[in-house]
């Protein structure tokens, strides 16, 4: 449904953010956790709760449509802001905002973008993130090409990639074959 383009904006909307869903529970599956005395109405036990502080980071604009559904399972979550568009003759990340919590360093850091095409975009943010302290980084995208995960393999190879599906291959344009056009595109209807 997320590839037909007749999909309308709602519909999109709202497969972006069930698969996101998806995504992050297995994104957050090796969160490591701690054991704190809990008194339940009947008995005291242990209770196990998330050791690690996460910070989700989208790259803009994109990225945006998954973090309602990562806020959901983790809403302790700070989000930091990453604004990187990929310019239509070189295929190269440009910047143009960065904004991450303070102690992004003691962070897990989920990255958030629905397409890996090329991988600029996510290695430059990926990159930008390193560059401030933070040490685990995932990466969860909805679809990728094999391209944009041999680049990020190849720039980040300590970064783990969360992906729906694995697509066949980009096209002359930088696009994922078949992919679903302009992930952006599609969340916030400007076609």
């Amino acid at each position: 449904m997320m590839r037909d383009h007749r999909t309308p904006v709602k519909e999109f909307r709202e497969l972006v953010h069930e698969v996101s869903l998806l995504l992050g529970y297995e994104a957050t599956r090796d969160l490591p956790l701690v054991e704190h005395p809990v008194t339940t109405p009947v008995a005291e036990t242990v209770g196990r709760f998330v050791d690690k502080q996460v910070a989700l980071v989208p790259i803009l604009r994109a990225g945006l449509g998954m973090v309602d559904a990562m806020m959901s399972l983790i809403p302790a979550a700070k989000i930091g802001h990453i604004g990187l568009y990929r310019d239509h003759d070189s295929l190269r990340p440009v910047e143009y905002y960065c904004k991450l919590p303070p102690d992004i360093e003691n962070r897990q850091v989920l990255v958030l973008d629905p397409m890996l095409a090329t991988g600029g975009s996510a290695s430059e943010a990926i990159a930008m993130i390193k560059k401030r302290g933070a040490q685990r980084i995932k990466l969860v995208c909805i679809i990728a090409a094999p391209e944009g995960i041999a680049v990020l393999h190849r720039n980040h190879p300590d970064v783990e990639i969360v992906c729906g599906a694995i697509d066949e291959k980009l096209n002359e344009h930088g696009y994922i074959v078949p992919g679903l056009g302009d992930a952006g595109d599609r969340l916030y209807g400007t076609l």
